[in-house]
């Protein structure tokens, strides 16, 4: 593997590094996303197919695919770009995959305006723990912001999320006789122990706002997660964990 060493900060592949870590246009105009850490390396290095190329610390060593291309820079030049306050030396670009289409299918958890990419990510990470498809609709955080993917552990390598509209999801699940629910917090809301997930689409809602209306409107079914009354509502990545953990368990 050949190394290529670099240590003006003014690189422009330090610069275009700068940008992805920061902008969303960027990353889906160029194609390209940025993650930092040596555990999310390792983690790309095993399943992500678009590694391009990695940006190494003096003194950090991982083992890379021969076509990765690797450069090498000095700390204080990693501290530079790095967004991590105690960089660990390694940030590394990756290509964002075609997007996948949407399949239309039960037991699916359907993202309405999650922003948060904390919260995005830890929704992905157990996604994947407990083999739940996902499925992002609009307004939601980018899946491949550097935030999200270190929330999600490196699940956005394993599991490609999958982007669409409210628009084509419901036309899409209507085809298939598939029921939607949505979770809401309303008299008419069904407890989720009491309803089969597995056979209906779930969708969670934004952190501050809940389900959009035109969804909830359109659902088959208002959802609720029971808990203590005084208890106004539950983190969106905690909701999503306790509805896909329901999914698995009935």
């Amino acid at each position: 593997m050949m190394e290529t060493r670099i240590t003006a900060r003014k690189n422009p592949l330090l610069q275009q590094v700068r940008k992805l870590l920061s902008s969303r246009k960027e990353r889906e105009e160029t194609g390209l996303f940025v993650a930092d850490g040596t555990k999310l390396l390792q983690e790309a290095v095993r399943y992500c197919q678009g590694l391009d190329t990695v940006i190494l610390s003096d003194g950090v060593d991982v083992e890379l695919p021969e076509q990765v291309k690797c450069i090498r820079v000095p700390e204080d030049v990693m501290a530079s770009i790095s967004p991590m306050q105690t960089p660990q030396g390694a940030l590394f670009l990756c290509r964002i995959p075609e997007k996948k289409a949407f399949y239309p299918q039960k037991g699916i958890l359907l993202l309405d305006g999650i922003q948060d990419p904390g919260n995005l990510g830890t929704i992905l990470r157990t996604a994947d723990a407990l083999d739940i498809p996902v499925a992002l609709l609009e307004g939601c955080a980018d899946p491949y912001s550097h935030k999200t993917v270190r929330a999600s552990m490196g699940a956005v390598f394993r599991r490609e999320p999958v982007q669409t509209t409210w628009q084509e999801a419901s036309c899409a699940f209507r085809e298939a006789g598939i029921d939607i629910g949505v979770t809401a917090l309303s008299d008419r809301a069904q407890d989720i122990r009491q309803t089969d997930l597995k056979q209906m689409a779930v969708v969670i809602g934004s952190e501050g706002q809940g389900v959009r209306r035109e969804i909830l409107e359109s659902a088959n079914a208002q959802l609720i997660i029971p808990m203590n009354p005084h208890c106004e509502s539950l983190n969106a990545a905690v909701a999503a964990t306790i509805v896909m953990w329901q999914m698995t368990n009935r």
